[in-house]
This record gives C-alpha cells, sequence and structure tokens, in this order.
C-alpha cells in the first residue's frame, strides 16, 4: 500500500508541474504573438487612449510572471478569469462549450475501440488471411489522412451529394435526437483514424501475447481459444492500447477544433478558434488551460489503470 501511494503522489505531482509548465509555455507564446490585440479587438479607429485601457484590463501590460501568478490565483477558487469583451465569465462560456467538445471526442473514441479492438484481434488470431492484409491496407488509409479531410469528404459525400444528413450543426432548442444525428458525421471522421492506429496496434500486441508461455500452457490444458484470446491474451495486449487510448482523448480535443469549424457545432473547439481569432487572450488562456487539465487528468488516470491490468507496473515505476 506504501509503494502504491508513493507512486500516486508522484503522478500527481508530475500532472500538476505539467500543468503549470504547460501554460506558461502558452502565456510566453501568446506574448510572442505579433501585432496589438486592442486593435484587433477594437478595431483601428480605438483610440490610443481606450487601447491602452484595454490593454490594462486584459494584463497584457504586467510581466509573464505576474500574469501567471495572478491567473493561477484565481484558479485556486475556481475562476478562469473575465472575458473584457462580452463581460461573461471565462466559467460560463468554458462550460457551455466543454459537454459539446467533450461528447464528441468521448463519441468518437467509443466508436475508435468498438471497431478497432475486434479488428485488431481478428487481425492476430487470422494473420496473413484476406480480411488481416484488407484491414492493415484501410487501417494505413485511415491514419494517413488528416481527420479533417475527411470531414469534409464525408460532408461532401453524406450531405451534399446523397442528403442522407444534415450539413450543419445545431441550434440552442434542438431536441436530443437532431443532436445525435448531426453528430453521426462528425464522430465518424475523428473516429477512423483512431480506428485504424487502435486495430494495428492490438493486432501486434496479441501477435506478441499469443507467443507467451502462459497461451501455451493454457492451450496444452485444453481452454477453448476464443477463452485463451479474450481472457488472457487480449487483457494483457489491451496495455499499450489504454496508453493510446489516454492521449487519444486529449488529441481528439484538439483535432475536434477543425472538425467543429467544418460542421459548425458548438464546442470547445469553437471557442477557441473565435477566441484566437479575435486575440481574446482571457478567454483562450482559459479554454487552453481546461484542455491542459483534461489531457493531464486523463493520462494521469490511463496510467494507474495499468496497474489494474498489470499489478507490477506499479512497483516497477516508483
Amino acid at each position: 500500500m506504501r509503494l502504491f501511494e508513493n507512486f500516486l503522489f508522484n503522478r500527481i505531482l508530475t500532472a500538476v508541474l505539467s500543468v503549470f509548465g504547460a501554460m506558461l509555455v502558452i502565456v510566453v507564446l501568446l506574448n510572442m504573438v505579433p501585432g496589438d490585440p486592442a486593435t484587433a479587438l477594437l478595431g483601428p479607429m480605438a483610440t490610443p487612449e481606450y487601447a491602452q485601457r484595454f490593454i490594462a484590463e486584459m494584463g497584457l501590460d504586467q510581466p509573464i510572471y505576474v500574469r501567471l501568478w495572478k491567473f493561477f490565483s484565481q484558479v485556486a477558487v475556481g475562476n478562469l478569469g473575465t472575458d473584457v469583451i462580452s463581460g461573461r465569465s471565462v466559467n460560463a462560456i468554458v462550460w457551455n462549450a466543454l459537454p459539446h467538445t467533450f461528447a464528441l471526442a468521448l463519441a468518437s473514441m467509443g466508436l475508435a475501440c468498438l471497431i478497432g479492438i475486434p479488428a485488431g484481434v481478428y487481425g492476430a488470431v487470422h494473420k496473413g488471411s484476406i480480411g488481416d492484409t484488407l484491414m492493415a491496407m484501410v487501417s494505413v488509409v485511415f491514419v494517413s489522412v488528416p481527420s479533417f479531410i475527411l470531414g469534409i469528404f464525408l460532408l461532401i459525400v453524406f450531405s451534399v451529394m446523397l442528403n442522407w444528413l444534415p450539413v450543419l450543426g445545431v441550434s440552442d432548442n434542438a431536441t436530443l435526437g437532431d443532436h445525435l444525428v448531426r453528430m453521426i458525421l462528425p464522430t465518424v471522421a475523428l473516429a477512423l483514424g483512431w480506428i485504424g492506429l487502435i486495430a494495428r496496434l492490438v493486432r501486434t500486441s496479441m501477435l506478441e501475447a499469443l507467443g507467451q508461455n502462459y497461451v501455451r500452457t493454457a492451450r496444452a490444458y485444453g481452454l477453448r481459444e476464443n477463452m485463451i484470446h479474450y481472457k488472457y491474451a487480449l487483457k494483457n495486449a489491451v496495455i499499450p492500447t489504454l496508453a493510446i487510448i489516454g492521449m487519444g482523448i486529449g488529441r481528439l480535443l484538439g483535432g475536434a477544433v477543425l472538425i467543429e469549424i467544418i460542421f459548425a457545432r458548438q464546442g470547445l473547439g469553437s471557442v477557441l478558434y473565435d477566441a484566437l481569432q479575435a486575440r481574446n487572450f482571457s478567454v483562450l488562456q482559459g479554454s487552453v488551460f481546461v484542455v491542459v487539465v483534461i489531457f493531464v487528468v486523463v493520462n494521469l488516470l490511463t496510467e494507474l489503470s495499468y496497474s489494474f491490468f498489470d499489478p507490477r507496473i506499479r512497483y516497477n515505476r516508483r
């Protein structure tokens, strides 16, 4: 138990330092962006006095360490700041958009796992078959093509040419059915690349697991092949896949930016894009912080879940 507590403490400390380091990089990069944010937000007709006051309200006239200290001081009490343009709380802006993006990312990863894991198992069990070769070719195509290209292709085929699915996102008063129907294309666009990646990874891990001594022993005892494949080999083969899935949630949140723009969806990606376009640093900083925290927390939970599948990992990473 003491070893696990030390393991947990080290991982949480690493997660906190990762969040701080990421925000430091973001603030430095925002500070290096050329141009005047006041002119971008207020327009060229704004007076110098009003522009200077606006810069002061955004805190951009202060050193980076002061801005970081103020930001984390606000975060410590659950406040991401205030949008100086609309006067709205950044908390409200982010939390209103986050469920849409999170639902899209989870649906995409769920679809990728639902198809990719069985496809990888099939490829390993039927190594060298026509189905395995075909799956390998399709996987390479899915992994190679960017998700926004797939999104445009799906939009043209299924919305414009066939008119099977709606083109754009939904309004605030849309029903649950409207949301689900309009999530089909963006979910598939985000999931296709991960289907190929997960299938190839599971296939490789399964082939390695099927060559281990415990599998040969299980066969010698006369256990059914399905039990050997799914109860013993897959449980060990899925450990590398967990790392990919954990990292994938964070990457899907990033990939959702372009997908939400293409399909005109409400979400955190649209908020980030609009804030970046308008040089709205307060909203941009708060949104990026939430994405970073989600990414770090998911990776932490993923790493902790390793010990459930293989307890040796918990002791080897002290």
